[in-house]
């Protein structure tokens, strides 16, 4: 061990300002106390804050539903009281004297100083007594509670006074009001003879409120109390707010329901916490409609819950602090024995002859360490002597393999040199074309194609050198979502298009694109080659075949005509052989006239000659003609027709021309006819496929062989060339009818299996309603 550790490297890297397991340990343990005890805290607060805030609008509740109660039973009893006054017999006149009724109605206004008026009425509306004869001989028919009275109401809502006013003093510098109470009085024989009256001052209420306030007051809570009229108006609260019709919240609910509290922004702007009840009445007094408030701005009620907010809150920090100190204390316990440990190892490194070595005492992790320590600094020996050992053959090794670096790097040189020889020499036009669409290579061909020199297109874009302008924005397009998917349908085909060289000449072109790797990274390899003289040979064919055609079909119709007399027998009846001949002749012209007829419309649909005249229609009757028009060569081989059609299909239309259609459906009922065994049925269904209507034609045949199923539509195309022989047949049906669909905005395949048949079907677009 001592030879080992003294050949350690003496050189230690420079000192790290970065902190120790133990900062870290003490800085985690802070950081989660604090985040736990801060969420402690936190949710602690939203409990306890939200109680106490419940509590306090329950307890503005109470105090509303107090002040309702008393009011409440405060009307009871002066209506209990006014009405067991107007049933005394010694107050009916002449019962007693006036003076003596006087002194009844003076005792009762001592015995309960808020009635500022106690009167009785006769029926005239004439005041005939009162207590301290106020009112005495005045005419009170126009007021509420002698007109009430009679009518059955006995108490009125509160009112400023009236007559009264001018007699009465103002109280607290406010006008006098008053609440109703009256009630009719009866002679002996149960009839009425007046009204007795009572002015309930308003003070009462106010002595109510603070009745309840008081004890809220004396604890230095400033909380207000109002009585609201029925209408919205208050009765009793605040100067600022007396006299106003409210329209809030508060006063709404507690017309909806008994009792409750909710904050919310009155006219001046501050925010209160009410508490509602609206009074009911108790037992026979009826009650007014009176609705009491009492509010408390939300600083003011809330003050308790923020403080138990704040005293939460630092009872949270001081807790944080608290953990914080044990953590660091933890801290620095556990990272002690690794302390320990460090320090050994810097002494191993400044070349001592030490063992790591930790306590039994300290952790097991702790123990392990270090004996792995000492096992990897004996590795670490052995392995630099088996490195000084491996340097003596590194330089060899770094010469033999820089040799094969340059062979290789040479041979790829050889090979692009190679390449680039191969493509300058092509006969096909040659272009490089980066994913941005820039170009990167032009060949001698492509400068001889387009007119552009290497050193002038190199950088440039693409599209803007060879492509017409209407082709740009669609071809830039491709190159960006080729870019964006890394898929184009471009690539390992042949497509034609058309160019433009420098003299701004358009020209057609066949093009294979494919990708290629190079030193600066993927690029489209195109290879041009120019096909004008080929669509010209095409175009001279087309031409050639459409004037044989037109120059074969004026002689051929002639023949067919004659032919087909003669085989009816317009020139008397024939011998049996001449008459054989005669029948195929007939037949032959037939297929001749056919076949033209065939040619003719692939080369106008070809060259975009063919006319088409389409317009929304029903399909149920096309189809209908198709198969009355086929009835005749089926049922020469023994075929039958029959068309399927469900009664919600029978409506189905699409824009179609309708005698192309014709031919697209007898094209297909003949092929079916023809390869129907005799007996067998031919089948043609319409019916709604998703938003198309489907026509299909289904036969009995032996199904389209495997290998021919690629090639269906393609031109003289034939399953079996002895049976289509057999069969009859040009092999352009298919191919033009597929050109007609097409034509159409429609879609044809087919569906077949070997011995069960064939089915083509032709989708169509409905007709949009």
């Amino acid at each position: 061990m001592d030879r080992a550790t003294n050949d350690l490297p003496a050189v230690s890297p420079p000192r790290s300002r970065r902190r120790s397991l133990g900062t870290w340990l003490a800085m985690a343990f802070s950081l989660l106390s604090i985040v736990l005890t801060l969420l402690l805290v936190e949710v602690v607060d939203i409990a306890a804050t939200g109680q106490v805030e419940a509590s306090i609008g329950h307890g503005l509740r109470e105090l509303a539903l107090q002040t309702s109660d008393k009011l409440d039973r405060g009307m009871f009893e002066r209506y209990r009281e006014v009405r067991l006054l107007a049933q005394r017999r010694d107050l009916a006149p002449g019962n007693a004297s006036q003076a003596e009724r006087r002194a009844v109605l003076d005792a009762i206004q001592d015995t309960y100083g808020f009635y500022d008026w106690i009167g009785m009425a006769g029926l005239d509306g004439r005041v005939q007594v009162a207590g301290r004869g106020l009112l005495e001989g005045a005419d009170v028919t126009q007021r509420p509670w002698f007109r009430n009275a009679l009518r059955g109401v006995n108490v009125g809502d509160v009112h400023e006074a009236a007559l009264l006013a001018r007699i009465l003093p103002k109280q607290d510098g406010e006008p006098r009001r008053f609440v109703d109470v009256a009630f009719p009085y009866i002679d002996r024989d149960g009839k009425t003879i007046g009204v007795l009256g009572a002015h309930l001052s308003w003070q009462w209420a106010r002595a109510v409120e603070r009745s309840v306030m008081a004890p809220l007051a004396a604890r230095g809570g400033r909380v207000e109390a109002l009585i609201v009229s029925s209408a919205g108006a208050v009765l009793l609260g605040p100067r600022d707010v007396q006299g106003q019709t409210l329209d809030l919240p508060s006063f709404h609910a507690a017309q909806k329901q008994d009792a409750g509290f909710l904050v919310e922004r009155w006219p001046d702007g501050h925010s209160y916490l009410v508490g509602y009840a609206r009074s009911k009445g108790f037992e026979t007094y009826p009650g007014l409609g009176w609705t009491v408030l009492v509010r408390q701005t939300v600083d003011d009620a809330y003050a308790p819950a923020l403080r138990l907010r704040e005293r939460a809150l630092w009872s949270g920090i001081a807790l944080a602090v608290l953990v914080s100190v044990v953590g660091v204390l933890v801290a620095r316990y556990i990272t002690q024995p690794l302390g320990q440990l460090v320090r050994e190892a810097g002494r191993i490194r400044r070349g001592a002859s030490v063992r790591l070595y930790s306590a039994s005492s300290t952790y097991l992790e702790v123990e392990r360490l270090s004996d792995t320590l000492n096992a990897l600094v004996g590795d670490l020996v052995r392995g630099r002597a088996d490195l000084q050992g491996l340097n003596a053959t590194l330089e060899a090794r770094v010469e033999a393999r820089t040799a094969e670096l340059e062979r290789a790097l040479a041979a790829v040189q050889a090979s692009e040199q190679r390449v680039g020889a191969i493509v300058e020499a092509a006969q096909d036009a040659f272009l490089g074309v980066d994913l941005r669409g820039l170009v990167t290579d032009w060949n001698s061909a492509a400068e001889r194609m387009f007119g552009w020199k290497r050193s002038e297109v190199l950088g440039w874009p693409m599209p803007e050198i060879i492509v017409p302008q209407r082709f740009r924005a669609s071809t830039v397009r491709a190159i960006d979502q080729f870019r964006a998917t890394g898929h184009s349908v471009l690539l390992e085909k042949r497509a034609e298009r058309i160019v433009i060289n420098r003299q701004g000449v358009e020209f057609p072109i066949e093009m294979t694109a494919a990708l290629a790797s190079g030193s600066d990274g993927v690029f489209f390899a195109v290879f041009l080659h120019d096909i004008s003289e080929r669509k010209k040979v095409d175009r001279m064919k087309s031409e050639f075949v459409s004037t044989v055609s037109h120059e074969l079909r004026t002689p051929l119709t002639s023949i067919r005509a004659s032919l087909s007399m003669l085989a009816d027998g317009m020139a008397g009846e024939l011998p049996p052989d001449v008459a054989q001949l005669v029948n195929l002749a007939n037949d032959s012209s037939e297929r001749l006239v056919r076949l033209v007829n065939d040619v003719l419309d692939l080369q106008k649909i070809e060259a975009g000659g063919m006319q088409f005249e389409r317009r929304a229609q029903l399909l149920l009757p096309v189809a209908e003609h198709a198969l009355d028009s086929m009835e005749g060569y089926a049922g020469q081989l023994g075929v039958q027709l029959q068309l399927e059609c469900s009664e919600p299909a029978r409506d189905l239309a699409a824009a179609i021309d309708r005698d192309r259609l014709v031919q697209v459906l007898t094209n297909l009922l003949s092929n079916a006819i023809k390869f129907s065994p005799r007996g067998g049925t031919v089948t043609l269904v319409l019916a709604e496929h998703g938003q198309c209507a489907r026509l299909a034609v289904r036969d009995q045949g032996a199904g389209i062989p495997p290998a021919f199923q690629a090639r269906v539509f393609q031109r003289f195309a034939q399953a079996d060339g002895a049976d289509t022989r057999q069969k009859g047949g040009t092999g352009l049906g298919l191919s033009i009818t597929k050109s007609l669909v097409e034509e159409h905005g429609g879609r044809i395949g087919f569906e077949t299996a070997a011995g069960e048949g064939t089915t083509f079907m032709v989708d169509l677009p409905l007709v949009q309603d």
